[in-house]
């Protein structure tokens, strides 16, 4: 992928078709790494599925024979000398605290560092299409820390859908000023 936040992307809506009520995105940026933690608790992984997620010929879709995101996550972060670390609990196993956490390491300073990109669409796009689902955004870099919380949007706008034009305007505007 061309951006980091295509990843977010990609593995947050694994998190949504996981059946997770919350999916807490985070990034944290330092002049030289900047570290891509995606936390939800959805139903979680087995042990085989968790073993074999990191290989690009294993998907649970139906609809296509390969799942690319999380093995080009890996292949990014190792290229910059970084990595990646997944664990997950299972609800079968862990029923009152299940989940999957996917956590990808890069070092800025190399030359194959793929750049972030347009963080603010990814989040507003997340939460168009799954309206329903909380997200809780947080970036810190340097001395500067942005953040979006749907529920505490939900607290504010009550029965307004967040998935509105104008919610999704507000959002991008809010997330755009904090960035500025």
């Amino acid at each position: 992928m061309k951006e980091l936040s295509l990843n977010i992307l990609d593995i947050a809506e694994n998190s949504v078709k996981a059946g997770a009520a919350l999916t807490r995105i985070t990034v944290n940026e330092t002049e030289e790494t900047l570290t891509l933690t995606i936390e939800d608790d959805g139903c979680g992984m087995t042990d085989e599925i968790l073993k074999s997620v990191t290989d690009p010929f294993y998907t649970t879709r139906t609809t296509r024979k390969v799942g690319m995101g999380i093995p080009l996550l890996k292949m990014a972060a190792e290229m910059t000398g970084g990595g990646v670390e997944i664990t997950s609990r299972h609800k079968d196993e862990f029923p009152d605290s299940h989940g999957t956490t996917v956590t990808a390491r890069f070092n800025k300073k190399h030359i194959d560092f793929t750049p972030l990109g347009d963080v603010t669409e990814s989040i507003a796009t997340l939460i168009q299409g799954h309206p329903d689902t909380d997200f809780l955004f947080t970036h810190r870099t340097g001395g500067k820390t942005v953040t979006l919380d749907t529920r505490e949007m939900r607290a504010v706008l009550g029965d307004v859908p967040l998935n509105s034009y104008e919610v999704i305007c507000w959002i991008k505007e809010y997330l755009k000023e904090q960035y500025s």
